[in-house]
């Protein structure tokens, strides 16, 4: 098959949309597909994909209606003969939709959660004409679309995300930071979604009664001066930190105690699968897609989001309890091996494209 990613999200932006996009491309690439990945003119997914040897293009959609860069769009999916457009953000299925329509050729397949599919008309005009299909990776999401009342059950694929091997990893060594404290790690994009503040008012909760605890935020986003302000305003400086990004967070995630995710909601969080992918316990609030990759009381412990009480009693459950934690975390690594694997998901993306274009050959004879 003939297949293209367009992502035209942000230069800077790489987050588990943009993981997935680069994993799939390249599993989908090592099977022998010819695939390409479009983004914006030195973005990170772009370099990204470079690196991995994927084949890249740069295809920049600016907004929502574009005459001019649909043309030049279906001049690009003939030329290249693609079976199966996979679309990242709202303008991407509106620009390059139009041109897939125009030219009658590709499936066209929407990459979307929840916040690019709200209940919204636009989003209903946009999906229900511009594309054959969604995949997305959780149920919940799944079951918030099918209330929407827009398409079949067939419309919206859950494939869930995977995960290459983690093998032969060095842990970071925290110690140089903070002696022999346990290392309560957390990693995400510095904004309100990620609950950060709530971990936060965990982190008072539980150094008010022991001086053995050091919590780690690594990100990056618009919220980091007020974050700090807000650890300051606590009096936590010596013992709840924030790091700056890392594109690669493993030896973080190997060298911690505990993964904690505090997240108002979510997806699929991939932090949490790299957690549970290199051995470690996780403490999750209960959002979108946690429960299908989590096993609650067997990988970790899941709690209500918005509760730094219930935050913080999970954190020193799996915190005094090393014999539990360990187990938690084995379970959580074979889990993983066993249900999140690139080879799997590439698989159901083939089984999936392969129906669709069965579907769209049916539909014009």
């Amino acid at each position: 098959m003939n297949i293209l990613f367009l992502n035209s999200i942000g230069r800077d932006k790489f987050g588990g949309g943009e993981k997935w996009m680069i994993k799939a491309a390249k599993g989908l690439s090592d099977r022998g597909h010819h695939v390409i990945l479009a983004s914006r003119k030195q973005s990170r997914i772009v370099e990204a994909a470079k690196h991995l040897g994927i084949r890249t293009e740069i295809i920049e959609i600016h907004g929502d209606f574009s005459p001019l860069k649909t043309w030049q769009i279906a001049k690009f999916l003939k030329k290249e003969a693609i079976d199966i457009l996979i679309c990242n953000l709202n303008k991407d299925v509106r620009v390059a939709g139009l041109a897939a329509r125009l030219i009658k050729k590709p499936v066209v397949l929407a990459r979307h959660g929840i916040q690019l599919a709200g209940n919204k008309w636009r989003h209903k005009l946009t999906l229900t004409n511009l594309a054959d299909g969604i995949i997305t990776n959780s149920k919940t999401i799944k079951q918030a679309y099918k209330e929407y009342g827009w398409f079949d059950d067939n419309f919206v694929r859950v494939i869930y995300n995977g995960i290459e091997p983690k093998i032969g990893i060095e842990p970071f060594d925290f110690k140089t930071q903070f002696g022999h404290k346990k290392v309560i790690f957390s990693a995400g994009r510095l904004a309100e979604q990620k609950g950060f503040n709530y971990l936060i008012d965990a982190a008072s909760i539980l150094i008010k009664e022991r001086q053995d605890l050091a919590f780690v935020i690594m990100g990056e986003g618009k919220l980091k001066h007020e974050l700090n302000d807000y650890i300051n305003e606590k009096g936590l400086q010596k013992s709840c930190q924030i790091w700056d990004f890392q594109p690669n967070i493993d030896a973080y995630l190997k060298g911690c105690d505990l993964f904690v995710l505090a997240s108002l909601y979510e997806g699929m969080p991939n932090v949490v699968m790299e957690a549970m992918a290199v051995g470690k316990p996780v403490v999750a609030t209960d959002v979108n897609g946690a429960r299908e990759l989590m096993v609650d009381g067997k990988t970790g412990l899941i709690v209500p989001p918005k509760d730094p009480q219930a935050l913080a009693g999970a954190i020193q459950i799996l915190l005094d309890d090393p014999a539990q934690s360990q187990k938690f975390g084995n379970n959580g690594m074979e889990r993983v091996r066993q249900e999140f694997t690139i080879e799997r998901m590439v698989r159901h993306l083939e089984d999936y494209f392969a129906e669709k274009l069965a579907q769209k050959k049916a539909t014009r004879l």
